[in-house]
């Protein structure tokens, strides 16, 4: 076998008063050995990341299925891998694998998949608890997901969103429950879609305009017109500019039979004209008032708020009562951190006393309004004049 020389350096330059380099060094190796060596490192970097066993085939194959999106062929190595000739007895997941396979099929494709996902979600969720995996919200959400779009599994989804807390100690967030609303709604089961927003309430999930249009909906085709005049109103005050999916909704509503025969007769003018003040201007919120036929179309708003349909000009929207008193309280609580408590609670003290003025004005900020100029400054003129003004 020929010997290949290895030269170490360094080299002095050509010309360079530089001190004499050391002696150079020459290894003789076999390029063979090299070469056995080199495939030994390589052989135990794979050893060293799990390269062998069918815990890592699986895991390459998950990993493959996830980024093709393919359900199907996830599942039917997951089953060879648990059931089939060569299973492993103590094959057991990393808990985002699990997670990789619930996901695929909640994703899956009804068409290219062989049968409904949901059998097949059931089985890696048992098997993930047996191998000890703890699951996340993620994990509870994809498989209610699955669960839910089955046509005989919403109960069953809403009893893994509503439990996850009390078993496994993870808080629900909105996403676990969209499927289970969704999965009521083409059920047309209102009572247990409401059921969903009472859980949702008592977990801290606000819902937001998807799934108000789903709650909407199923109130609009229960007949519900109470419900219906609840769900427009968070409706109101969650969004600002419905989706046309929404918009059909609210379109359907109010062409309905029902909607036409929902109203009072008569009512307190007055309670509703304090209403309407109280809820910042915008609306009572105290019900359908009379009944009829209602007219529906879309119209354009124009920039003085007049409604190109009827002629009328829009009502000016304020912030009701309640959240008027949040306002204030907070304004108070930043005063209290900056000021001193004593001079700011006695001022507190005689607001309540005089409660005859409708406005304070800052006498500091009217002086030196629009004085931010060379020769501006602290203007008494202009104290002066709003006080004679304003008060």
């Amino acid at each position: 076998t020929a010997l290949l020389p290895r030269v170490y350096g360094p080299w002095p330059l050509s010309g360079s008063k530089s001190k004499p380099s050391l002696p150079i060094r020459v290894s003789l190796q076999p390029p063979m050995a090299t070469a056995a060596a080199a495939a030994g490192d390589a052989t135990r970097r794979k050893r060293g990341r799990g390269g062998k066993g069918p815990n890592s085939d699986l895991s390459r194959t998950l990993t493959d299925c996830t980024r093709r999106g393919d359900a199907a062929a996830a599942m039917a190595a997951f089953d060879a891998a648990v059931s089939g000739p060569d299973a492993a007895p103590d094959l057991r997941l990393a808990a985002h694998q699990y997670n990789q396979l619930l996901h695929l099929l909640a994703s899956a494709d009804r068409a290219a998949f062989p049968a409904h996902p949901a059998a097949a979600a059931r089985r890696v969720f048992a098997h993930m608890l047996g191998a000890g995996a703890p699951p996340s919200e993620a994990t509870i959400t994809s498989l209610a997901r699955v669960v839910a779009a089955d046509a005989e599994g919403a109960d069953e989804a809403f009893g893994l969103v509503s439990t996850m807390r009390e078993k496994y100690g993870l808080a629900p967030r909105l996403r676990s429950y969209s499927p289970v609303l969704a999965a009521f709604r083409r059920a047309g089961e209102a009572g247990k879609a409401y059921a969903v927003e009472t859980h949702m309430a008592a977990s801290a999930v606000s819902p937001e305009e998807p799934e108000l249009a789903t709650l909407l909906e199923v109130s609009a085709k229960a007949g519900d017109a109470d419900k219906v005049y609840e769900y427009m109103h968070k409706l109101r005050r969650a969004v600002g500019c419905v989706k046309e999916e929404t918009a059909e909704v609210l379109e359907g509503w109010f062409r309905s039979d029902k909607a036409a025969t929902a109203g009072k007769a008569e009512w307190d003018v007055c309670q509703v004209k304090d209403a309407i003040v109280a809820n910042g201007g915008g609306c009572h919120q105290l019900g359908w008032l009379q009944s009829g036929l209602w007219t529906v179309q879309r119209v354009k708003v124009g920039a003085e708020g007049k409604c190109a349909g009827c002629g009328c000009c829009l009502a000016s929207v304020d912030i009701d009562m309640e959240d008027t008193q949040k306002f204030a309280d907070s304004i108070s609580g930043l005063a209290l951190e900056r000021e001193t408590k004593a001079n700011f609670s006695q001022f507190q003290e005689w607001l309540e006393a005089h409660k005859e003025y409708e406005a304070i004005v800052d006498g500091a900020n009217i002086a030196l309004y629009q004085q931010n100029f060379a020769e501006g400054g602290f203007s008494l003129v202009q104290v002066c004049a709003s006080s004679y003004t304003v008060f």
